[in-house]
């Protein structure tokens, strides 16, 4: 009897900061988390780094460029999400180059800066709980479990 390997999903999160603000957007027409807002964010594809992920989803996403060097990762989480486990990797930039649009009109409603000491109630609740864990300078926790 052969036993099927154990699967982790990486993903991987940025973290804009801007006079105290932190960039959101609102999922749309993506099957999940609709209507609530996240940050730039996607799977690690095979080949990469979460660093390397990240570097392309927020130009993918929000058309901004990052380089390797202003990024630091201030949280990972190993989560628990429908019966699978993920490990999100939060990736802060300390610069950026061009200022963040919506390139992604049909997954993605709404993009905004947001006070970071008060998030919208309608926020992916894992998300929220990364951001204040970061806030409290915490690199690691656990979710849904």
């Amino acid at each position: 009897m052969k036993n099927n390997p154990f699967k982790l999903i990486p993903a991987c999160y940025l973290i804009l900061i801007k006079d105290d603000k932190i960039l959101l957007i609102r999922r749309f027409n993506t099957g999940y988390e609709d209507g609530n807002y996240s940050v730039v964010a996607g799977l690690v594809d095979g080949n990469e780094t979460f660093v390397q992920a990240i570097v392309r989803e927020a130009k993918e996403e929000v058309g901004i460029d990052l380089n390797i060097q202003d990024l630091e990762v201030v949280h990972i989480i190993h989560r628990k999400d429908s019966g699978e486990e993920w490990i999100d990797a939060f990736i802060l930039a300390n610069k950026w180059k061009y200022e963040p649009e919506n390139m992604e009109p049909q997954k993605c409603d709404d993009l905004g800066w947001f006070e970071i000491e008060a998030l919208p109630k309608n926020i992916v609740q894992y998300v929220k709980h990364a951001i204040e864990n970061i806030k409290k300078g915490i690199f690691y926790s656990e979710y849904g479990w």
